[in-house]
């Protein structure tokens, strides 16, 4: 989940400085932009809509329409990032996904940062996302995020320089980077003479990334793997990304129903007999896995499925448990993971964080909920949030009668005046707030990404969240030298 607000002060623009002129990295952009009739890019927005119609690019906006499927709005007007930020971004991110995959590992296993006092042991032990299910269970590598998703957003300076913070991690199930491939496919498609002026780093090898980091943490003495995407189904909101991805890695797309667990192996039924599955990339939650682990009312998962896991049969990516890490509850530690764990400093900051199970917080964030943005510690997708300076008293007074119920299911944080992107609307180009998502893929010793992410847009003037679940877009992002 990603908002934007304004606190008074100017957002950070990624394409021109407080004066008005345009950074470096937009010239040739910018030089383009001013040449092109207007006429042309409602053409070429016309052809990205019915190509993105063509391949089924869309996502499930729940309250709109009776949860009606649509395309996820697609902005030609690119993001770029200058190549420098870009590999301070990408240490930063590498650095991250080390320390939470060894805070993963450390709880499901020695559990020495709650020893230590690091992290209070309540916060673990009571997370609903803590599954007891992986405590002992040795996975490949000591990885269990293979797949994660860092949502990324820059607020404006004191000297009027944009900074990055980590607003979220996902490390559950992250979506979104079809939407990132598909993104740089259309505007080549559409906009080719662009390319030749930019040195823009390609991203259509992450499915021969991924697939490589799937391959690389099979179980041990396995050679060659067979890897396979599990889905919940057709119906599911982003059924299209996972078809996508199984069709770009060359594997076979699956659901629970075509697979069964013989002997603590895993198998999945083919017209040639049965064939062992070695690896899955799972988009499909914890708790519907496996209906004789978790949820016996599952009809999406395979019986057993947890018996082979735990044997070390089959891996699952990302690993069962994963969500106690990427819960609101246990973001404001991960620069104490980061510390503890590495023995660095971050290189990416925080957003500072109330955590509302703690009396003085509570009282401060009660005091100043006007100024703030409060977020359920389990909430996704822009749902369970409040957005102060843009909530009615009235919202915000039903919001503080449900903060007192149970303030521990809260954290509050200050309303970031997020940077903005322009961006073409009904009237023209004008700005609006963006954040980033890069994909950050952890096989065997190496941590590598494709440059740059998804770029998501609030396209709505005043709009405050970016999220596709809620009306939001997307933008190429460009990571350029």
């Amino acid at each position: 989940m990603s908002e934007a607000s304004n606190t008074g002060a100017a957002p950070y623009d990624e394409m021109h400085t407080a004066d008005g002129s345009v950074r470096p990295h937009y010239t040739s952009y910018a030089e383009w932009l001013d040449d092109v009739p207007r006429a042309l890019i409602d053409r070429k927005r016309s052809e990205a809509d019915i190509a993105f119609h063509r391949v089924g690019i869309t996502f499930n906006v729940y309250g709109a329409e009776g949860g009606k499927e649509r395309l996820i709005p697609f902005d030609l007007l690119p993001r770029i990032i200058p190549g420098r930020e870009w590999r301070e971004l990408e240490r930063g991110l590498a650095q991250r996904v080390r320390a939470l995959n060894a805070f993963l590992a450390d709880i499901y296993h020695g559990q020495e940062i709650l020893r230590a006092g690091r992290i209070p042991a309540d916060q673990i032990i009571n997370n609903a996302q803590f599954r007891p299910e992986m405590k002992g269970v040795d996975v490949p590598g000591g990885l269990y995020s293979m797949i994660s998703g860092i949502d990324l957003v820059r607020a404006a300076g004191a000297d009027g320089r944009g900074e990055f913070f980590v607003l979220e991690d996902n490390l559950r199930v992250p979506s979104g980077v079809s939407y990132l491939l598909e993104n740089r496919k259309m505007m080549m498609r559409l906009f080719p003479d662009l390319f030749s002026r930019y040195h823009v780093q390609p991203v259509d090898h992450y499915p021969d990334l991924l697939l490589e980091t799937l391959r690389a943490v099979a179980p041990a003495g396995v050679i060659d793997p067979t890897v396979v995407v599990l889905t919940p189904g057709a119906y599911n909101s982003a059924y299209f990304e996972h078809s996508f991805l199984a069709q770009q890695m060359g594997v076979e797309l699956v659901e629970g129903q075509d697979m069964f667990v013989q002997d603590d192996v895993l198998y999945m039924r083919t017209t040639q007999g049965p064939r062992r599955v070695d690896v899955i990339y799972r988009r499909i939650d914890d708790d519907f896995l496996d209906p004789l682990a978790f949820r016996p009312d599952s009809m999406l998962g395979v019986p057993g499925l947890m018996r082979a896991y735990r044997a070390g049969h089959v891996t699952l990516a990302n690993a069962v448990g994963t969500g106690v890490a990427d819960d609101k509850s246990i973001y404001p530690y991960v620069p104490e993971m980061v510390r503890f764990y590495l023995g660095e400093e971050p290189v990416l900051n925080n957003v500072p964080t109330w955590m509302l199970r703690e009396k003085d917080d509570l009282a401060y964030v009660l005091d100043h909920l006007p100024e703030l943005v409060v977020k359920e510690v389990h909430g996704a997708g822009g749902y369970g949030m409040l957005v102060g300076p843009a909530s009615t008293r009235a919202e915000i007074e039903d919001f503080r009668r449900r903060i007192l119920l149970a303030p521990e299911k809260y954290i509050a944080q200050p309303t970031l005046s997020l940077s903005t992107c322009p961006t073409f609307v009904e009237a023209g180009i004008a700005p609006r707030h963006i954040d980033l998502r890069p994909f950050v893929l952890s096989g065997g010793k190496e941590i590598r990404m494709v440059p740059g992410g998804l770029t998501r847009v609030a396209l709505k003037e005043g709009s405050l969240v970016v999220n596709s679940s809620q009306g939001g877009g997307t933008k190429d992002t460009w990571v350029v030298d």
